[in-house]
């Protein structure tokens, strides 16, 4: 059977708008570490307090559901499933502006994160039946920027974003009542993703051409076959889980905490934090992930 992807407009769409979700993801699962101080402030809530609310309410979720999501998108819509995900973690994001409390913030927090263990799953099957396998690993690296460009503009929308409303102690909106600019931030910055979404809703779902083409039966395999796999292939797989891991909790932990130590020690407000912070991210870290695809793919053909 031959292999019979989309057309190169078509993978090329289906791309941005995934790269576009997964930038959007970023912003909103970031935008709480420049928020340290005054949510602190009025919430009234402890250092442990918030590094809860950056890690565990988010993480809980988002590791364990990757895996039954990834099932669902072995069977199901996977346009769908990325849909409904960017949805729901965008009202979550917003749901986060009217948190009044520390339980609520963590609620809302956890929501982010189960929104978000939808799309990459999704995202990255559909990458794999869009783009052939000599364009697959740049594809793949320009999707993965989202993290360093998501990230980045987290803290450069973030700042501005504060810089902006903080002239007043609060704004007043018809039927939200007063909201702080902290709140404002959460909602300004969570909107965008419901036109994301439908923006998603436009895809094509692309034929599972490389399920099809590896088994006659076009049945995704069982979880027991996944695991045996992994057991057989572990000393490739091990390595990966492990340093992926380390450098993820290394990388988290100073991306949530570095914003209020320049604000604590050297006195910086939270637009500079974000905007010089932000764009340090931004560009040296996407430089990065896209130079990666160049080092790991060795071939000429690069054109997507």
């Amino acid at each position: 059977m031959s292999h019979s992807y989309p057309s190169s407009a078509r993978a090329r769409f289906t791309l941005t708008v995934l790269l576009i979700a997964y930038i959007l993801s970023f912003v909103d699962r970031q935008i709480l570490n420049l928020l340290v101080g005054p949510i602190r402030q009025d919430l009234a809530i402890s250092d442990v307090q918030m590094s809860l609310l950056q890690g565990l309410a988010f993480a809980l979720f988002y590791v364990t559901l990757g895996l039954p999501i990834g099932r669902l998108a072995d069977r199901l819509s996977r346009k769908l499933i990325i849909v409904c995900g960017i949805f729901f973690w965008s009202l979550m994001t917003i749901t986060c502006g009217f948190a009044a409390s520390f339980g609520m913030l963590f609620l809302s927090r956890m929501g982010v994160g189960v929104g978000e263990a939808a799309l990459s799953p999704a995202a990255f099957s559909m990458l794999s039946d869009s783009f052939p396998p000599e364009r697959l690993a740049r594809a793949t690296s320009i999707y993965t920027m989202g993290i360093t460009v998501g990230g980045g503009l987290a803290y450069i929308v973030g700042g501005n974003v504060i810089d902006f409303i903080s002239t007043a102690d609060a704004t007043s909106l018809p039927l939200l009542g007063q909201l702080r600019p902290w709140q404002m931030t959460f909602l300004i910055v969570g909107f965008p993703g419901l036109l994301v979404a439908l923006l998603a809703a436009t895809l094509k779902e692309p034929k599972r051409l490389r399920l099809a083409t590896e088994s006659s039966s076009a049945v995704p395999p069982s979880l027991g076959e996944v695991f045996g796999y992994l057991r057989a292939h572990r000393r490739h797989y091990l390595p990966i889980f492990a340093s992926v891991s380390l450098l993820s909790l290394l990388g988290y932990g100073y991306l949530n905490w570095y914003p209020a130590f320049l604000t604590r020690t050297y006195g910086w407000r939270l637009g500079e934090v974000g905007r010089y912070f932000g764009m340090i991210y931004l560009v040296f870290g996407t430089a990065g992930a896209f130079s990666g695809a160049l080092m790991s793919w060795p071939s000429t053909k690069y054109a997507l």
